[in-house]
């Protein structure tokens, strides 16, 4: 990975200088636009609407535009006097229980790698806040716009998690909101019973962009130049009667779902049945955990 930011944890009195990271990429098949005769890209010009004139990118400025439709220009000189933080330090304002942060808040993950003479402090620093069980709140500016951010520890890891502000995040102001829906008592109960039936420990490597894959088939046999064979369409179900034989149905469905995938995980070579996975034990429960193996955990 290549590190897109340098700067340093301020955390109290303690500097630690660290590296930042994009934590995810989008996996995503890029187009561009071309000629549909001859394949040839597309290309635009930087037109001014009011000479039909081609601009250079030196000529260019910022416009804000008032509701008059009359635009407001901004240079370079307007925005050097904002009050946008130029140190490149990630601030730590507060620690809270991570239940305290709604995810709906966060935007961006960055993992934070600590230079070589920061690597002691960030260790001690990680140790404290993971066996706190909850995460710092700091801020940083990063592209010309500052933000709010998370501070948790993945992995051994530092992840700094961009948030947006409170005036970003819309309300969920919908008219059912406002109406008296009256759910039986039967029909929660059996909602219930679906859930239950559906629960499991989740593992992402399960799941997969079922389209993504099928648009690089379509690429792929474009390239080779072959047919493409489109998959058979599923047949659709017929709706249930009411809402709780669909929840009976699915609750059905559900239990046969998990009884298949049990009876394949029994099923191997040797035919020696798989043991579930354990689940995780309370923190009540007494089970001192085990540090995980490269970490260090010597305190300062």
């Amino acid at each position: 990975m290549r590190s897109i930011w340098k700067g340093a944890i301020s955390f109290g009195l303690v500097t630690i200088p660290v590296k930042l990271y994009s934590a995810t990429e989008q996996r995503d098949v890029s187009f561009h636009q071309v000629h549909r005769e001859d394949g040839a890209r597309i290309k635009y010009k930087r037109v001014c609407t009011a000479d039909g004139e081609e601009v250079s990118y030196s000529d260019i400025a910022k416009g804000y535009e008032l509701p008059s439709g009359e635009m407001v220009v901004l240079t370079d000189e307007d925005f050097a006097d904002l009050p946008l933080s130029s140190s490149r330090r990630i601030d730590v304002l507060q620690f809270v229980e991570r239940e305290e942060v709604d995810p709906i808040y966060f935007a961006k993950s960055y993992y934070l790698e600590p230079d070589a003479q920061g690597a002691k402090p960030y260790v001690l620093l990680r140790d404290a806040l993971e066996n706190s069980g909850q995460v710092a709140i700091v801020k940083i500016a990063l592209r010309q716009r500052e933000s709010l951010a998370t501070l948790r520890v993945r992995g051994g890891v530092f992840v700094l998690e961009t948030m947006l502000w409170p005036d970003e995040v819309r309300e969920a102001d919908f008219p059912f909101l406002d109406e008296d829906i009256e759910v039986r008592k039967q029909e929660l109960s059996m909602a219930t019973s679906l859930i239950e039936s559906m629960e499991g420990e989740f593992d992402p490597t399960e799941y997969k962009d079922a389209y993504r894959e099928a648009l690089q088939a379509v690429i792929d046999a474009k390239i080779e130049g072959r047919e493409v064979a489109r998959p058979a369409e599923e047949a659709e179900e017929a709706p249930a009667a009411d809402l709780l034989s669909a929840l009976r149905a699915s609750v059905e469905a559900a239990k046969k779902s998990r009884g298949e995938k049990a009876g394949k995980a029994a099923s191997g070579k040797d035919g020696a049945a798989k043991k579930p996975a354990a689940r995780k034990a309370s923190s009540g429960s007494g089970t001192k955990k085990e540090p995980a193996k490269g970490r260090s955990r010597k305190s300062a």
